[in-house]
C-alpha cells in the first residue's frame, strides 16, 4: 500500500534546478498536491551546501510548517567551470573531490538528518537523487573517481538511515532515487541533449515511482522506471 495519501504536501529541496523545477511545476498542477514548498540556495529559508549550517537552520524555519508527506532533495553536482569528470587516476585532486564530497554526500546525509524530523510519521517518502554511476557492482566502465566515489557514499548515508528508520520512522520509506539522463546544465557537456529526457517527463516518472512506494521500498536503490538498482 502506498505510503503517500490521496492528499499531500511536498517539499522540493534544490527547487531552482533543472530537476527541482520540474518536480515544483507539477506538483503545483497535481490536484492531489494540497501544497508544495521549494527551497534552495536562494529562498526565503536558504540552503546551500557550500555552507553546511543552512541545513539546519532551513528545517528549523519550516518546521512550523510540517508535516510533509513527502520531500524530495534535487541538489547535486557533476561537474563546475574549473573540472570536469576524472578520466584516469591521474585526474584525481583533493579540491574536486572534496566538493563533490560536501555537496553530493555530505549535505544530502545532513539533510536527511535535519528534514527527516518534518516527516509526517503517519506515511511519507523521502528521495534523495543519486545516480546509477554511483551503484559499485554496475561499475565497469570506471572512470568519474569523484562523482561515483560521492554518490556510493551517498547511497550507504541513505541505506544506513533506512534502517534506523525501521525503529523510529516505521511508515516513511527513504530511499536513493537515479533520475536517468534528463536535459539539463549537468548532462549537457555529455550528449545530455541528444539522449536525455525533458525535464518534466523525468520528473513525472519519477513522481510516478514515490507516490507508488510502499514501507518495504524503504532502504532501496530505484531507478525513475521502478526498476531496483544494485547498490
Amino acid at each position: 500500500m502506498s505510503l503517500i495519501p490521496n492528499s499531500f504536501r511536498a517539499l522540493v529541496i534544490g527547487s531552482s534546478g533543472t530537476i527541482g523545477s520540474a518536480f515544483m511545476e507539477l506538483l503545483e498542477n497535481d490536484p492531489a498536491c494540497s501544497e508544495v514548498i521549494g527551497i534552495n540556495r536562494s529562498s526565503a529559508n536558504p540552503i546551500d551546501y557550500q555552507d553546511l549550517t543552512t541545513i539546519e537552520g532551513a528545517a528549523k524555519a519550516l518546521a512550523d510548517q510540517a508535516p510533509f508527506q513527502l520531500i524530495i532533495n534535487t541538489i547535486g553536482i557533476l561537474h563546475s567551470s574549473e573540472w570536469m569528470p576524472e578520466k584516469k587516476l591521474d585526474d584525481l585532486n583533493p579540491e574536486q573531490l572534496q566538493t563533490l564530497m560536501q555537496i553530493n554526500a555530505i549535505g544530502p546525509g545532513l539533510t536527511i538528518k535535519h528534514f527527516s524530523k518534518l516527516l509526517d510519521p503517519a506515511g511519507s517518502v523521502m528521495a534523495t537523487l543519486s545516480a546509477k554511476v554511483g551503484s559499485i557492482e554496475d561499475n565497469r566502465l570506471g572512470g568519474w573517481y569523484s562523482y561515483r566515489a560521492s554518490k556510493a557514499a551517498l547511497n550507504m548515508l541513505i541505506k544506513t538511515a533506512s534502517i534506523e528508520f525501521t525503529r523510529t520512522k516505521p511508515h516513511t520509506a527513504l530511499v536513493a532515487l537515479h533520475p536517468g539522463t534528463v536535459n539539463s546544465r549537468l548532462s549537457k557537456p555529455f550528449k545530455g541533449e541528444q539522449i536525455g529526457r525533458p525535464p518534466l517527463d523525468a520528473a513525472q516518472d519519477m513522481l510516478n515511482v514515490l507516490l507508488s512506494l510502499s514501507k518495504e521500498d524503504s532502504g532501496t536503490f530505484i531507478s525513475y522506471s521502478g526498476e531496483r538498482l544494485p547498490w
